[in-house]
């Protein structure tokens, strides 16, 4: 769940100022947290954290997957170089995406 908190009037749930029409979340989450009155927190409920492990799972198999295709790719007798390439460029994309996904189903711990 999203809130934003007015530093002069408290938190509200951000669906209440009617911006839904208006902006997309990012776009809202930017406005906010660029504004020095406001600061924007985020709850993740059991729902979400379902949801990204289900996209972590997929995301992690997937690389697994390309990394079989770039090792059969190096193992044939003229491999497509530009294949290759873009085979690894994706598996550092998945890498960085299954790293944030990890993070945000991680919790914060303070030490």
């Amino acid at each position: 769940m999203l809130s934003v908190t007015n530093r002069e009037y408290g938190t509200t749930p951000a669906c209440a100022g009617g911006w839904q029409g208006r902006y997309s979340f990012d776009g809202f989450r930017n406005l906010i947290q660029s504004h020095p009155r406001f600061s924007v927190k985020y709850t993740m409920t059991n729902e979400d954290e379902r949801e990204l492990e289900a996209e972590l799972a997929r995301l992690q198999q997937e690389h697994r997957d390309l990394d079989a295709a770039i090792d059969a790719l190096h193992q044939s007798p003229a491999p497509d170089l530009l294949r290759l390439q873009r085979l690894k460029k994706r598996k550092l994309q998945l890498r960085d995406r299954i790293a944030f996904i990890e993070d945000q189903i991680t919790p914060d711990i303070i030490a």
